[in-house]
């Protein structure tokens, strides 16, 4: 295989070295020249200031007294108000305390000339007062301050919101356009879903060419909702059906539609079927739908107009509205399709729902394959096996997979990607990363070693169990100081109860071989006994496995049908029968311990022989743990 080449050149068109550096230069630029507007705007009030300073407001009689004596040298008189200058020996001659040292004066004349002379006859020192100016007043005593408090908070604003937004564009649309011909990703990107493409060629062949379906009276689909778990590539679905189709993509999160401010989603929801429509035939992607359309009447705004309320009202009137000729397709993706909107979920809004799930084995070949297409991969890799290793994983972690693999390759320069680096990114990424400086002593050693050869004897053992891959005693993640790894030879979408019950058999496994040899036990089985709990309580309430209780279920659940979770338990059943359920479990795991505790019994010198070299190598591959098995004894063997 060729090494790989991690030198980049300079020439490479495909670089642009300058880009980073003109954004860092205009967000500097942006940044001063706010500065020389705050800087501008703030010494022209400080300018005012410092002219009326540097006034002195006398009264008007003194004015005219000073004027009859010959001390005022030059006066601007103006119809509000008379400003001037003193001369220099009135200013080095005055000594009243309180006044100012200065030459300039101002003062505002008495226009009634009448009373001006009987005021001045019977000696009396009048000032004259006039309404300021109220333009400046409000200019530089209002708008100024509060202007710059504004721009402040503004900019504050865009800095903590990185940029993205400013008061002043709030209500703009956040809607992402990707135009025809920019979107390369087509359907050769997306593996693994072949049912969900079929379906979506359909609308492809709509959206290049309404008249297919016109013609026959019948119209496209307004909605299509791609369902499915997190990671299976729904949204690359969607990029794939707008560059096949070669129209422009409308990209959006639910979660940009909401503010706080009530009527802006409702606001982006019509900008953006009123873009859509001027660019038809054209594809709108809502991602994380449930953001939005969870039902209404729902908590804690029951019976209200909150904004998502509004945006989802909002959203139902657009589907409704626009003609489904006009070649607009609204798709949307959720992995909660419980909690959408019955009002969503009618025909003539999201028409369709394509159910995105998890791969099988085949799939998951298909997915490894597209995303190591374009790695250097060697020649024992067997994507085969790294599929079969990876039950229930979807698309982004098997992507994760591949990455993780070079990236391990890349560390050990690799000249190309090994199995040994596909296996030990697949045990990174389900059971964590090595923790090489965890150092066990030599007793806690013995004892993992024994607890994961009991679960492995076990494996081997029971009829069903699948064959054992790997068995490992390196500590792991946050609290795993060994596991054991089972192989599946074939998709399964179904357990049988004999199944179940060899399961919680490996699972006892290990606290059954650390009671045998130590006579004691640890807390390292504390996961072991949760799984074969659940595993048990399962077979009784929900699937009718207990032959006193019969074929029943028990407790009602709110099941989260595509994230593999549930809700809360709704009691349904009495104390009586409750007990009785406890019983039934409990003999189920008994049951376990004892098949468990009867398979290591009979071969106690395969599981020291089997612990003992597990102890010295900390890692056996399933044909070494087959090699010994077959050595020393005559067990039920599926080991290939």
């Amino acid at each position: 295989m060729k090494k790989n080449n991690f030198d980049i050149k300079d020439d490479d068109p495909k670089i642009e070295i300058n880009k980073p550096f003109e954004q860092k230069s205009w967000k500097k630029q942006e940044f001063s020249l706010w500065v020389y507007l705050v800087f501008m705007m703030a010494s022209l009030y400080l300018w005012e200031g410092f002219k009326h300073q540097q006034q002195e407001e006398i009264p008007y009689s003194e004015f005219l007294q000073k004027m009859q004596k010959g001390e005022i040298e030059e006066a601007v008189v103006t119809d509000k108000i008379i400003s001037g200058k003193f001369r220099a020996s009135a200013t080095e001659t005055e000594t009243d305390i309180g006044k100012p040292n200065t030459p300039y004066f101002i003062t505002v004349p008495l226009f009634n000339n009448e009373l001006a002379n009987e005021l001045e006859k019977n000696g009396v020192k009048y000032t004259v007062r006039h309404g300021d100016n109220w333009l400046s007043t409000f200019l530089f005593s209002w708008v100024l301050p509060f202007g710059l408090l504004f721009l402040l908070w503004n900019w504050m604003a865009k800095r903590m919101s990185g940029g993205a937004q400013s008061f002043l564009n709030i209500g703009g649309n956040r809607v992402r356009i990707h135009p025809e011909g920019d979107n390369k990703t087509t359907f050769k990107d997306v593996a693994g879903v072949e049912d969900a493409k079929q379906e979506l060629g359909e609308n492809i062949d709509f959206l290049k060419d309404p008249t297919l379906i016109q013609h026959l009276g019948g119209h496209m689909p307004k909605g299509i909702l791609l369902v499915g778990p997190p990671g299976t590539g729904k949204t690359l679905l969607a990029r794939a059906v707008a560059g096949e189709a070669g129209v422009p993509f409308f990209n959006i999160s639910g979660s940009e539609f909401i503010e706080m401010f009530v009527g802006v989603g409702a606001s982006r929801v019509r900008d953006m079927f009123d873009q859509a429509r001027q660019k038809a035939p054209c594809i709108i992607f809502i991602d994380e739908l449930d953001a939005i359309g969870g039902a209404r009447g729902i908590g804690p705004m029951m019976g209200g107009h909150d904004e998502r309320e509004q945006t989802l009202n909002q959203l139902l009137t657009e589907m409704d509205g626009f003609d489904p000729s006009s070649g607009v397709v609204v798709m949307a993706a959720t992995n909660r399709p419980e909690v959408l909107d019955k009002a969503l979920l009618r025909a003539g809004r999201f028409d369709r729902q394509i159910v995105v799930d998890k791969p099988d084995l085949e799939a998951r070949i298909a997915i490894l394959a597209l995303h190591t297409q374009n790695m250097q991969i060697a020649d024992d890799v067997d994507l085969k096996v790294v599929a079969q290793r990876t039950p229930g994983f979807v698309g982004a972690d098997l992507a994760n997979i591949a990455n993780e693999a070079a990236i391990l390759a890349v560390r050990n320069r690799h000249d190309a990607i090994d199995m040994l680096d596909f296996e030990a990114a697949i045990d990174r990424v389900i059971a964590g990363p090595e923790k090489k400086h965890r150092i066990l002593s030599s007793a806690e050693k013995r004892r993992v070693a024994f607890h994961e050869s009991g679960h492995t004897l076990v494996a081997v053992s029971v009829p069903t169990g699948e064959p054992v891959h790997k068995v490992s005693i390196i500590p792991r993640g946050v609290a795993a100081l060994g596991y054991t790894l089972q192989l599946p030879t074939q998709e399964k979408f179904l357990s049988t109860e004999k199944e179940l019950k060899d399961q919680i058999a490996i699972l006892m496994g290990g606290r059954v071989a650390e009671e045998l040899i130590f006579e004691d036990v640890s807390s390292g089985a504390s996961n072991d006994l949760e799984r074969a709990s659940e595993i048990a309580r399962g077979m009784v309430t929900q699937l009718g496995m207990s032959k006193k209780l019969g074929a029943l279920t028990f407790g009602k659940r709110q099941q989260l049908m595509y994230l593999g979770s549930q809700g809360m338990e709704e009691k349904n059943y009495s104390e009586e029968t409750s007990c009785l359920i406890d019983s039934e479990v409990k003999i189920l795991i008994d049951e376990g311990y004892q098949r468990a505790t009867q398979i290591l019994t009979e071969n106690n010198s395969i599981l020291g022989k089997l612990a003992e070299l597990l102890e010295q190598k900390e890692v056996l591959s399933g044909e070494e743990v087959a090699g010994i098995v077959k050595e020393n004894g005559k067990l039920v063997n599926r080991i290939k």
